[in-house]
């Protein structure tokens, strides 16, 4: 028997039990059988392929899919910066929180981290520049 950790804790798994209400694979066809065995080496191969993987590789991963988010909501037009505020953050807070556990990574992470909070900055200051521009063109 298998289990699946979560958040809550681990939770068994039962391989003829059903999972969010698909058929159990006692009741499949051969054909479902088969594709849903099929499904679970591959998914056991991933499993296998990210547990072999230095951690701190995985999370340097995670770190830059942060700093894409955030940059993708700063070039959107308007900015959202609420969004990208909340990536920036998250980014922040795991490089702030493992220094020195991070790996070959960590530099890098640690100037992505600062390339994007420049960037805030910079689209806050030209949104905020615009803004009184706009204030002093109606006040005219």
């Amino acid at each position: 028997m298998s289990s699946l950790w979560t958040p809550g804790g681990e939770h068994p798994v039962e391989p003829d039990a059903p999972a969010g209400g698909d058929l159990p694979l006692g009741k499949m066809g051969p054909e479902e059988r088969q594709q849903a065995e099929e499904m679970a080496r591959e998914l056991a191969a991933v499993q296998e392929q990210v547990a072999s993987a230095p951690a701190a590789v995985v999370v340097a991963n995670h770190l830059m899919g942060f700093y894409e988010l955030a940059a993708i909501h700063l070039s959107q037009q308007p900015p959202n910066m609420g969004e990208a505020s909340v990536a920036i953050d998250a980014l922040g807070a795991v490089v702030e929180k493992l220094p020195g556990r991070l790996g070959e990574a960590e530099a890098t992470m640690r100037d992505a981290l600062h390339q994007i909070r420049l960037a805030y900055v910079s689209v806050e200051k030209a949104l905020r520049d615009a803004a009184d521009a706009g204030e002093s063109d109606e006040s005219e």
